[in-house]
């Protein structure tokens, strides 16, 4: 889109002596659009009212726009509000072609973007990364998340926000928390909700939630919520924690009543999570630390073998199984390895679910060039901790609420049914959104290759092994048998194996013209017990996603 600028367009942007250029607006509408070209040099811009900058960031803007990004700037209806741009490069004409509307720039085209993932949330505009303060309270699901609302790349690090009733179709929400000021980034954190109102900021009968997130400038920051998450105060108290770190996650530690805040932590040269614990989320006292995890903690409960225990995990999905009396954990086991594809990071599990479920969502680095969003999240999944010989392992599964989007079952002919070496199951179009489940029983010296869309996905029974795109994992048979469970987007693949102890998430774009499956069998023969694919419907279906 390119739009032809007169004179007098062009002398509404004053050029400072500063180097600055300033454009005066009386804000008559909700959102300014801002033309943006990925990869033009950035330039700070500053939005003044009365004299205050109210948000400030850099953008790529350029008068050769690919796409427009947004600024919300309904909060100051009827108000003058100056523009200015700072930069060595002028952007008169750019500044000029600024405009308001009501709606973001070409709703009718969101969702529909031929690299927007259908199985999962990306933001409208703008680039994400790290899920935060994921939180269920009041019959929604809460979805913030690190986001660049004016970039396709990382930067500007606010907190975007999606509701959820379901866990599947999400409806983006406004910014929830900005940047403090310039510089000062809203890195990632975590949300609780505070039922016993032990922080005394409740007011009236609805839910308290409570969030806690890296302000870059000031160090880790509470603030509240009492309008379910929509607008948030800042505790006057910040920062309740000073150190070289960031991520803080909160949680309630019913044994011994109190709150507690895990955080990665830097000192000594080294990587630790640290451990704070609170009775009211305002004061914070240190209790211990444990060496050797990065990043984006998470600490969550599980049963196992007629018992509990925690899980300690951090950005990589690496973990340890361990005990924790909300002060120390005490690991007993080594570290161990987490998912084991491509693509998936910093993953946060649901504060509240209404299950007691523990229920985790990761950064999937999708790539999007040529769009207007960039990256996006993985599907949800239910952790549980599986008994074995080495000790409990954790285990994903795809949460149950992901059946809401299947459309048609399709059937494999052959299947189920015994398969010879060499033999293959016919190959049949499912579509491009896919869910496949599958139970094979192989020979000791059978692979068995499912293909999904074009991908090969590689079940190795004497090598007790699944393969996909270059990645591989354990995966031995179970009773003589092998689960397989995948869904495949336009942007990559999440395949679970052995039981969910082998989780590959594959960030991928897959080929668009392939949309087939099927089942061919080597080495050995291999009987289908059960075989069922479905093709889905977009979480983006309805207008309520809108």
């Amino acid at each position: 889109m390119r739009r032809l600028l007169s004179v007098a367009m062009l002398s509404m942007v004053a050029v400072q002596a500063a180097g600055a250029e300033i454009r005066e607006l009386t804000i008559q509408h909700r959102y300014l659009h801002l033309p943006v070209r990925t990869g033009a040099p950035k330039h700070r811009v500053a939005a003044v009212v009365d004299g205050s900058v109210v948000r400030e960031f850099e953008i790529e803007l350029a008068d050769d726009p690919g796409w427009w990004a947004h600024l919300d700037v309904g909060a100051w209806r009827g108000r003058k509000l100056l523009l200015r741009v700072e930069g060595a490069k002028s952007v008169s004409r750019a500044l000029a072609m600024v405009e308001q509307a009501e709606e973001i720039w070409a709703p009718d085209q969101v969702y529909r973007e031929p690299l927007r993932g259908q199985l999962h949330f990306s933001p409208r505009r703008g680039w994400n990364n790290d899920p935060n303060g994921l939180v269920y309270s009041a019959g929604a699901y809460h979805l913030y998340f690190q986001h660049n609302p004016y970039g396709w790349a990382w930067g500007n690090m606010h907190w975007g926000h999606a509701v959820s009733p379901d866990l599947v179709h999400w409806r983006e929400q406004p910014i929830a928390i900005y940047p403090h000021r310039f510089g000062d980034w809203a890195f990632s954190g975590s949300a609780v909700v505070d039922r016993e109102n032990t922080s005394g900021w409740r007011r009236g009968a609805g839910e308290l939630l409570v969030a806690a997130y890296t302000s870059t400038g000031r160090g880790e920051c509470v603030v509240y919520s009492n309008d379910q998450g929509q607008t948030w105060t800042e505790f006057d108290g910040n920062p309740v924690v000073r150190h070289q770190g960031r991520d803080p996650r909160l949680l309630w530690h019913a044994p011994s009543h109190q709150w507690v805040m895990a955080v990665y932590d830097e000192d000594q040269r080294k990587r630790w999570i640290a451990f704070y614990t609170s009775p009211d989320l305002k004061a914070w006292t240190y209790r211990s630390r444990i060496e050797g995890f990065y990043e984006c903690p998470d600490l969550f409960e599980l049963p196992v073998d007629g018992g509990r225990r925690w899980v300690l995990t951090a950005a990589s999905s690496e973990y340890m199984v361990g005990t924790f009396d909300g002060t120390t954990f005490r690991p007993e086991t080594a570290r161990l390895p987490g998912h084991r594809g491509r693509g998936y990071y910093a993953a946060q599990t649901f504060s509240n679910d209404p299950g007691g479920r523990v229920v985790q969502v990761g950064w999937l680095q999708a790539n999007t060039p040529g769009m207007p969003f960039n990256q996006a999240m993985s599907l949800p999944m239910e952790l549980s901790l599986k008994g074995d010989p080495g000790g409990p392992r954790l285990a994903w599964r795809p949460v149950d609420e992901l059946k809401l989007l299947r459309g048609r079952s399709v059937s494999i002919p052959g299947t189920p049914g015994r398969l010879a070496s060499g033999e293959s199951g016919v190959t049949v179009d499912v579509g491009e959104l896919v869910e496949l489940r599958a139970e094979i029983e192989p020979d000791p010296a059978s692979v068995v290759t499912v293909e999904v869309r074009g991908v090969a996905i590689v079940l190795d029974a004497a090598k007790g092994e699944i393969r996909v795109e270059g990645l591989k994992a354990p995966a031995p048979l179970r009773e003589g048998r092998q689960r397989l469970i995948v869904y495949a987007d336009r942007i990559g693949l999440e395949i679970f194996a052995d039981d969910g102890r082998a989780f590959l998430p594959v960030a991928v774009n897959l080929d668009p013209s392939k949309t087939a499956v099927g089942i061919r069998v080597e080495g050995g023969p291999a009987r289908v017990v059960a075989i069922e694919a479905h093709e889905l419907k977009s979480l983006w279906g309805t207008s309520a996603n809108r």
